[in-house]
């Protein structure tokens, strides 16, 4: 069988790419990070879609590597806040924004926002690109749920400890990441990407 050429994930996000590295771990599937490469250039994600962004992702970083890529964009989208803050999710509250500061302007937003109507989902979009720049497979999931107040669990990562799983009654912070393998928009898009991922790298 011929051996699978590496996938290089266009993320800095030690905790995102930690997070797709398990997902495509069964499937003997080489992950690099981008951080273990030298100069690789920033990404600027002028997108208007989770889907632009992702393929810029892909494709800028492949061009600069040849190597084949993975470009993952993913948001909080919120009813109550038309669907922000959507594709600036982790830019929130700042270009330099952390975890904490856009949780904590998402609960400023939602103040006077009641429970019924505090409906959200997740949105993850994949692309990956061959080496030449060229964007191969594409897909997207999302994941339904509400905004929780009150932050619960240390799981995850980004607005996880608000985001409550309905039929769980547990926020992504609370459960365990064997589970959130499973549930989330991210496993659910990578369920749907793995098999043709496979396909290519070992073509």
């Amino acid at each position: 069988m011929t051996n699978p050429s590496p996938l290089v994930i266009a993320s800095r996000n030690a905790k995102k790419v930690g997070e797709i590295a398990g997902l495509l771990a069964p499937h003997k599937v080489i992950v690099r990070s981008v951080d273990e490469f030298d100069d690789v250039p920033d990404v600027v994600e002028d997108g208007a879609t989770f889907g632009e962004n992702a393929a810029i992702k892909a494709t800028q970083t492949a061009r600069f590597l040849g190597h084949w890529t993975l470009g993952e964009d993913s948001g909080l989208c919120v009813d109550a806040l038309d669907g922000g803050p959507g594709i600036y999710s982790a830019r929130f509250s700042g270009e330099n924004a952390t975890d904490l500061d856009n949780n904590r302007l998402l609960i400023e937003r939602l103040a006077d926002v009641p429970d019924a109507k505090r409906g959200a989902h997740y949105v993850c979009h994949v692309a990956v690109s061959d080496p030449a720049g060229e964007v191969r497979l594409s897909v997207e999931a999302t994941c339904r749920g509400r905004i929780v107040t009150a932050a619960r669990g240390e799981n995850g990562f980004g607005y996880d400890p608000h985001f409550l799983l309905r039929e769980y009654h547990r926020t992504f912070g609370e459960l365990s990441p064997v589970v959130k393998q499973h549930l989330s928009h991210r496993a659910r898009a990578f369920a749907r990407l793995i098999p043709g991922l496979v396909s290519i790298l070992r073509g």
